[in-house]
């Protein structure tokens, strides 16, 4: 977890709109399969999860990140692409089947409001939302503008708001705009934030519970512990040495391909 500091978020009485997540009793869940077969979604269902006012999951790529909030999503009535209860569209189904396993604990009178944003789908939400005549055209909009619309129209109020990797179209200054939002968000007692991200910036939202997705399971982590921050400052301090072996290693590989073909 995050250090403590004035920013904090005090977590005592607060009814949040998700407590838990948790197998359904009865569930039959097939372990050799995905999304079972993945350790943090194993984790999750064995053990369950506590979310608490804000929420930061981590890890590589597959690790499981989207595939849970995705399922959060899908348990608390939201459209799978992204939006709100009422937000209905559909490209392509690609969700996972994780929902139909697991159940939710609410928080006693709390908020049922909830938002989704997800960085995969935010064009096809962005069409959906042009048709139905809601709010200014997404699409007369850079990718990062529109995410922060987005942000500033539909971030507001007591409820449950799920990100998907909002980092994928926003600047430093864009980042640094989001994590005030979601801090807002979460400080303001009514409402919750659960966000999955491979950027630094946005893991470093005061008071979140930063949780480590990888082989291990779901862990939870200070900051400057996650091997994504620790990668990220080896790089900035010396980028020749990172970009050398890579450079190098891609220069013997296409070497290799070469002669191959050559032959």
């Amino acid at each position: 977890m995050a250090e403590e500091d004035a920013g904090d978020l005090d977590t005592s009485d607060w009814a949040l709109p998700v407590r838990r997540v948790q197998r359904r009793p009865g569930a039959v869940v097939h372990r050799a399969q995905w999304p079972a077969s993945v350790p943090a979604v194993a984790h999750v269902l064995d053990r369950g999860l506590d979310l608490g006012p804000a929420t930061v999951l981590v890890g590589e790529n597959g690790a499981g990140k989207s595939t849970l909030v995705e399922a959060l999503a899908m348990l608390f009535g939201l459209d799978a692409e992204g939006g709100t209860r009422d937000h209905r569209h559909t490209t392509r189904a690609s969700e996972s089947s994780l929902a139909d396993v697991l159940q939710l604990s609410r928080g006693p009178g709390a908020s049922r409001r909830g938002f989704f944003l997800r960085a995969e789908t935010v064009h096809g939400f962005s069409t959906y939302l042009e048709s139905v005549g809601s709010g200014p055209s997404l699409h007369e909009m850079s990718h990062g503008q529109s995410f922060l619309s987005v942000l500033r129209t539909r971030f507001a109020g007591p409820g449950l708001y799920l990100l998907d990797e909002p980092e994928s179209a926003l600047s430093f200054g864009g980042c640094l705009a989001l994590v005030r939002v979601l801090h807002d968000l979460a400080a303001s007692g009514t409402s919750q934030v659960v966000v999955a991200t491979h950027s630094p910036l946005v893991a470093a939202l005061p008071g979140a519970r930063v949780l480590h997705l990888g082989d291990d399971g779901v862990s939870e982590s200070a900051w400057e512990d996650l091997p994504v921050v620790q990668h990220w400052r080896s790089f900035l301090d010396d980028p020749r040495r990172y970009l050398r072996h890579l450079l190098d290693d891609s220069l013997d590989e296409g070497l290799d391909e070469g002669l191959d073909e050559g032959r």
